[in-house]
């Protein structure tokens, strides 16, 4: 049996607004296990950035059981929660956040241990430039790459420490098509060798096919289930109505 990377049970998340706390979250029961690779989907504003927020322990839950590499993230304070999230999660967005003054190469090594050896460092550095083909340019500053090489080399910033868990957030939301389907692709390979937990959000249903788990944030979500079956009963409506005038 694959061992739980993630469990949640009854988390609750909600904002501040002028009229008083909007609810985004309320998961009863959820678990993915370790090398799971899950592309999550839904609509946007439906909270699954929020989703991901919480299990990065980015955002702190307000109420129920968030379980993460077998470490309770519910109830960590936020220095804990920082920690952790240094520790154990690899964090990949959509508009890459590399320092722009600094090589591809020295964005990279910010993230590394300090206490890491000099040979160690440049050792793991060339092998992750190499594993993504950026062994060329990593001292480029991020300006004269491509945004496909962009992405390349956060995902060594992400991986490079080889966490248990991995969040994408619209990795390949500002890629064209080509480049878009390479990247997400080393991104799956890459967990898979490195025995990651792969959670990813993304719009592409083209891309989610390349996930072994597709899940619609809406069948997790309590608050968005009622919307989602009531979409369902319109749209059988429409086509029943459709078939009606058809025939």
């Amino acid at each position: 049996m694959m061992e739980e990377m993630i469990r949640v049970e009854g988390v609750r998340k909600a904002f501040s607004q002028q009229q008083g706390r909007l609810p985004i979250i309320e998961i009863d029961q959820w678990s993915a296990r370790k090398g799971d690779a899950i592309a999550l989907l839904g609509p946007s504003g439906s909270g699954k950035s929020t989703f991901l927020h919480l299990l990065g322990g980015v955002l702190p839950v307000d109420g129920g059981l968030l379980e993460i590499a077998g470490q309770q993230v519910s109830g960590m304070k936020e220095s804990e929660r920082d920690a952790f999230r240094a520790q154990t999660v690899g964090y990949v967005f959509q508009d890459f956040y590399l320092i722009p003054s600094l090589t591809v190469k020295e964005n990279v090594e910010l993230v590394m241990p300090r206490s890491m050896s000099k040979p160690l460092r440049a050792r793991l550095i060339g092998e992750w430039f190499e594993r993504v083909g950026l062994q060329d340019r990593m001292n480029q500053l991020p300006a004269k790459l491509s945004r496909g090489q962009q992405q390349r080399a956060a995902i060594v910033r992400a991986m490079i420490h080889c966490p248990p868990l991995v969040l994408a957030d619209e990795p390949t939301g500002s890629l064209d098509w080509e480049t878009a389907s390479s990247i997400m692709k080393l991104l799956l390979d890459v967990s898979r060798e490195n025995g990651s937990t792969l959670v990813t959000v993304t719009h592409d249903l083209h891309l989610a096919e390349l996930f072994p788990t597709k899940l619609q944030f809406a069948s997790l979500n309590q608050l968005l289930k009622g919307r989602a079956e009531s979409s369902s009963d319109k749209r059988a409506m429409q086509e029943t109505a459709a078939g009606g005038v058809s025939s």
